[in-house]
């Protein structure tokens, strides 16, 4: 099965480690994110994975390089020219996409979800996406309604409301995972640019099924700060 790992972004949350560095590259115990990404979604079969590279591109061309050495099978996108986010980066990469439901995921996640669980969701529920979604704290959620499916989104902080379909009432909020699964019906509706998967799975939500699946257990990180990565350090070598 197929994957994309977003890998390109410039990770200026991680300060002065990504002045030399791509994110994809930082070091967990010894081994890259982008590693650690690559093994994540092969052990659940989908082994045929492509990222894109823009900051330090070079640099995290040379690591695909190494793990196609040793045994994965990694294609690259390359956005040098123009960081595209990942609706952009996804549409630019198209064409290595089947009539298969696709994984797609981030590079900065560190997870302990069953991503066997999350497709199986998805071909049960039959949507044109399903979300990995978590209750943690943010400050942009997700709102979704009782049967799961996305509805809007909200930013607490600002106080920014979209809604898709639905009024705001009976929605809950819910913080996105950056763990997805597509299908490619989802190409009909992207067009070339530069713009995020959520914006545009707002603008489908009226009229496309776009489900949720809640992964409360286990852990979740996202290793965008130094904090949060020397967090993720410890916790592993404690597992």
């Amino acid at each position: 099965m197929k994957a994309m790992i977003f890998a390109a972004g410039l990770g200026k949350r991680l300060g002065r480690i990504t002045e030399s560095i791509p994110k994809a590259l930082v070091d967990i115990n010894g081994k890259t994110a982008l590693q650690l990404a690559v093994e994540k979604c092969s052990s659940y079969g989908f082994d045929d994975i492509i990222i894109n590279v823009h900051h330090f591109a070079d640099m995290v061309e040379d690591e695909v390089e190494r793990l196609n050495k040793i045994g994965f099978r990694v294609s690259v996108s390359d956005e040098r020219d123009r960081l595209l986010e990942n609706g952009g980066g996804l549409y630019k990469a198209r064409d290595f996409f089947g009539k298969d439901p696709f994984l797609l995921y981030n590079v900065d996640i560190i997870s302990d979800l069953d991503l066997s669980s999350l497709y199986r969701f998805h071909i049960e529920k039959k949507g044109l996406a399903t979300l990995a979604v978590r209750h943690r704290s943010g400050k942009r959620f997700l709102l979704i309604d009782k049967d799961g499916q996305m509805r809007g989104w909200r930013n607490v902080s600002t106080g920014e409301e979209i809604l898709a379909g639905a009024s705001g009432e009976d929605l809950s909020e819910i913080a996105f995972s950056s763990m997805h699964i597509v299908e490619p019906e989802i190409f009909n509706y992207m067009e070339e640019g530069i713009y995020s998967l959520v914006t545009l799975y707002l603008r489908l939500a009226d009229k496309h099924k776009i489900f949720t699946l809640k992964h409360d257990d286990g852990y979740w990180v996202d290793v965008g700060t130094p904090e949060s990565l020397q967090f993720v350090r410890d916790m592993l070598l404690k597992k």
